[in-house]
């Protein structure tokens, strides 16, 4: 697959004449074309940072798409778990089963184009002796199957949607109980890649970002979110997800990628049976990781 092929360009215009329209997971053509991006990428990090993340919305069609989809899933493998665990999660390996492919899989997808799709079975990898029982940024790659999203939230077409899936839970079993209930409410979240210019937007500029959201119903009124809490709390929570934090660093350079990534609290998983971490990642410009150099170095060597 060319970069061309991979942003959407062609030789000619994309229209409901040459960009047909099926019934499993789409094409990013598809997603161009009959389910364009309700949300732009400051809105989406509004809405992360907000506190509530059920904010976050795939395009209405294209979730009724989804069920239908589901349906047939449902019958042929017993369940979503089933098919994830049997077909789509790849424990160890790069993904190359999605029709919405990676900028950081473009490679590996070259490399094993002819790779099979044999079934793995429905039981999870096995965490070996003395690996740690929770997520950590040094995780193994056979504990995680880092893929992109099949069925997209309505990102910009420039955002890509990964999920990383993982054998083990997220948060540590030391988690302080006073942040427990808030986390199982809120989920946790964070940003990488941000310019010093560039900080994540404030929650309070969420009012001006709901209009976007007015085909969900969406007011303030009916937000789920924690007040903020203690100095001491607010450091506890930024600490359980230090670990994600990091490890989304380490695959997504902050030179080259600006991330937000999140886990959903249980009231949001369309998966429970299975861990997983939600990514949107923008690839910036070569005039950003030139700026980052420049904002950047300079501390890095004093």
């Amino acid at each position: 697959m060319t970069i061309a092929e991979f942003t959407g360009e062609s030789c000619e215009p994309l229209t409901t004449d040459n960009v047909k329209l099926g019934t499993g997971p789409p094409t990013r053509e598809e997603l161009l074309i009959y389910y364009p991006a309700k949300f732009t990428w400051h809105q989406m990090k509004t809405f992360v940072n907000a506190g509530d993340l059920g904010l976050l919305k795939r395009d209405k069609k294209l979730q009724q798409r989804y069920d239908s989809w589901a349906v047939g899933i449902r019958e042929q493998y017993g369940s979503m778990v089933n098919y994830l665990l049997s077909y789509r999660l790849q424990w160890g390996k790069c993904d190359t089963l999605s029709k919405l492919p990676s900028r950081l899989d473009l490679q590996a997808k070259s490399m094993h184009s002819d790779r099979g799709t044999e079934p793995n079975g429905t039981h999870l990898p096995q965490v070996p002796v003395g690996a740690k029982k929770y997520f950590t940024a040094d995780i193994s790659d056979a504990l995680i199957s880092i893929i992109m999203n099949d069925w997209p939230y309505s990102v910009p077409a420039n955002i890509e949607h990964a999920l990383i899936w993982t054998v083990v839970p997220i948060l540590s079993p030391d988690i302080p109980p006073s942040i427990k209930p808030r986390l199982l409410q809120d989920g946790l979240w964070g940003f990488t890649g941000l310019s010093p210019d560039s900080p994540p937007p404030s929650p309070s500029l969420l009012p001006s970002c709901l209009p976007a959201l007015a085909e969900w119903e969406v007011t303030e009124s009916n937000l789920i979110r924690s007040v903020k809490g203690t100095e001491e709390e607010e450091r506890a929570v930024t600490d359980a997800g230090a670990e994600v934090h990091k490890f989304v660093c380490n695959r997504w350079a902050e030179k080259e990628w600006e991330t937000a990534w999140f886990v959903n609290p249980p009231r949001l998983q369309s998966v429970p049976g299975l861990a997983h971490i939600h990514v949107f990642a923008r690839y910036k410009t070569p005039e950003e990781a030139l700026r980052w150099d420049a904002d950047y170095l300079p501390r890095a060597s004093s």
